[in-house]
This record gives structure tokens, sequence and C-alpha cells, in this order.
């Protein structure tokens, strides 16, 4: 492309230098930038940290009956024992990145401070079976959102918390 004075410009060099124009207004573009939005958190590790949450409330309440009840002292341990086992299992699954604020792992409090509305002898082992009770109906429905591999374990536990249903209706309070 030629034009009368004599400058030569070529149609390649002029399309260049529009766009190194845009890109430089757009760099220095005085709007400001969102901030990045932070990715959503993972459904599994929701899931995950919610179920752990659960079963530390689960170990906690065996702990409180476990030093009200003296006498089912001996029968109660196992199904704590049990729960804590349920959730170390969990917490192997939770991402290491993703902190749950939850008892340290494998030392779930035997015995926590009881809270002002549930004194250490509030808790009765029928207290008890209903809570094994809504813990296993709750599987099946968290089983469906979970991952194969969380899903079969969340089939042990509920498995678990069914027997310990029976199981508590023998210890007498």
């Amino acid at each position: 492309m030629r034009h009368s004075g004599g400058a030569q410009v070529t149609r390649r060099a002029l399309l260049g230098s529009a766009a190194a124009a845009g890109l430089a207004a757009a760099g220095c573009s005085s709007a400001p930038r969102k901030p990045a939005t932070p990715a959503p958190p993972d459904p599994q590790t929701v899931l995950l940290t919610s179920l752990i949450a659960d079963k530390e409330r689960l170990v906690s309440l065996y702990g409180r009956a476990v030093a009200a009840l003296p006498g089912r002292a001996a029968a109660l341990e196992p199904f704590r024992q049990r729960h804590a086992a349920h959730l170390q299992a969990l917490r192997a699954l939770l991402p290491t990145e993703s902190g749950t604020g939850t008892f340290p792992p494998g030392s779930p409090p035997a015995s926590p401070a009881a809270s002002p509305s549930q004194s250490p002898s509030a808790v009765s082992v029928e207290a008890l079976r209903d809570a094994e009770r809504r813990a296993a109906s709750a599987r099946p429905a968290q089983m469906a959102a979970a991952s194969p591999a969380l899903s079969q374990l969340l089939a042990s536990i509920g498995a678990c918390e069914a027997v310990h249903v029976v199981a508590l209706g023998r210890v007498r309070d």
C-alpha cells in the first residue's frame, strides 16, 4: 500500500499497532478489577466435615453417658470406641488441606465438659438409642450425595449404628 507523500504503511503494521494500543488501554484501565471469586467448596469435603462433626457429637455423648452412668460404663465404652473408630476412618478421607476445626485426630475426648443445657446426668441409654437411630436413618440420604468410597464407609457406619440401636435395648440405665 502506497500513499502519496512517500510514507509506506502496510496493513499488517496498522493492525498490529491498533492491537497493541488496545492491549495497552485495557491494561491501563481505571475500572476496578473484580476480586477473584473463591472456588466453591468441594461437596465431598463439605459432607465429610459435617459427618465428622456429627460423629464427634456422638462420641462426646457417649463420653458423657459413661461419666453419668458409672454402673453402665463398661457396657457403653465399646460403643464409644466404635464411634471413635468411625471418626478416625472419616477423618482419613478428608483432604489434608481442609481443616475441620474439630478434635485433634486420634484423640476425641472421652468425657468433655457438658454444655449448660446438657448435664452429664441428662444422658440416658434411651437418649443414646435415639441418637443412634437418627444417625442410622440419615445415612441413606448422605450416601446418595457421597463418592463411592465414602458411600461404602457410610453404609458400614449406618449398619453399625442400626445394630447399636438394638444392642442398647439390652443396656438398662
